[in-house]
């Protein structure tokens, strides 16, 4: 399919101002800088989320004495239940370096509404302040405190889903692989919306989506670069996946991927490796979407239709028992 007209207009443009000196290109920001463009661009390229009953700030304590903020989101459908409410233990994208509260507050209103459910959107540590693995120690502590200590704000430890996008995703994965690996209560589901899976950016998609169509291969590699600190890190199964040896007795996942993403390719081989194992696995790729689209929903009437389907998945993994 060819690509979404309404962004292929938008890309023309945003190609446009970047080559006149308009739009900053991310990869020649310093990491502040970087935050505040990708913050400021949720805002105008977002649409609102809907009307929630809450949100609490919490802090989770972490492993090395720092703590841990998260949000969290109640939708007013939950409100007046007696007993725990499923969550979703959310992880937000931008490559390990960017991305926050604002920027995906919109996704996590719409997903706690259409699913009903809690979300609780967690901000693990931003890179290169907080190299690999702090991403990852971040992740758990904050399942781990939600299986701790979760009741106490009526969360759902047995109806706990584990989430997120691009390298969020990437760390909801690693956190099911975690708590399969340590004898942890599993979560009873995995959403991952384009995940990263591969050690090297080298499939084909990147090849052919390696520049303009939002995610651009100079980004990530900035990005990956503020994150590492060795080479050999790589090819760590907690930042690439796909060097995981054995993928069987996860939960249910959905994997969500866009068809103009350099990260296609990966997510795909990510798909079919859960598949081989014997993992339930919904692949579902969005024909004419690019990278991040569930987050381009003031350009895309997609990104609503993704939050619904990611809704529906969440739903079944709560309520179907």
């Amino acid at each position: 399919m060819l690509i979404n007209p309404a962004l292929a207009a938008f890309l023309e443009s945003t190609e446009s101002d970047k080559a006149c000196g308009v739009k900053p290109v991310m990869h020649r920001l310093t990491p502040a800088r970087a935050r505040q463009e990708y913050d400021d661009a949720a805002r105008a390229l977002d649409a609102p989320g809907p009307a929630v009953e809450s949100i609490v700030a919490i802090s989770i304590p972490g492993r090395d004495g720092q703590l841990i903020d998260a949000r969290l989101y109640t939708p007013a459908s939950l409100c007046g239940i007696v007993g725990l409410l499923p969550v979703l233990l959310y992880f937000h994208g931008g490559g390990y370096c960017v991305g926050g509260f604002d920027s995906h507050d919109s996704i996590c209103r719409s997903l706690a509404v259409l699913t009903p459910c809690c979300v609780l959107h967690v901000a693990y540590r931003l890179a290169p302040e907080h190299r690999f693995p702090a991403a990852v120690n971040d992740v758990q502590d904050a399942y781990l405190w939600v299986l701790s200590r979760g009741a106490a704000f009526a969360l759902d430890a047995a109806r706990l889903a584990v989430g997120g996008d691009c390298a969020g995703g990437t760390l909801a994965a690693g956190l099911a692989i975690t708590a399969r690996n340590r004898g942890w209560p599993p979560p009873v589901g995995q959403v991952l919306l384009y995940p990263c899976t591969g050690a090297r950016q080298n499939t084909d998609s990147y090849r052919r989506f390696a520049r303009g169509y939002w995610l651009e291969i100079e980004t990530l590699q900035w990005m990956y670069a503020n994150y590492l600190s060795s080479e050999q890190e790589r090819f760590d199964w907690r930042f690439a996946l796909l060097q995981t040896k054995d993928l069987s007795n996860l939960p249910p996942a959905l994997i969500v991927l866009a068809e103009y993403d350099p990260l296609i390719d990966e997510g795909i081989s990510y798909a079919a490796r859960l598949q081989a194992a014997g993992v339930t696995t919904l692949l579902n790729i969005y024909p004419g979407m690019v990278h991040d689209f569930a987050r381009l929903g003031g350009i895309v009437d997609e990104a609503q239709r993704v939050r619904k389907d990611i809704a529906r998945a969440l739903a079944d993994v709560f309520y179907s028992h």
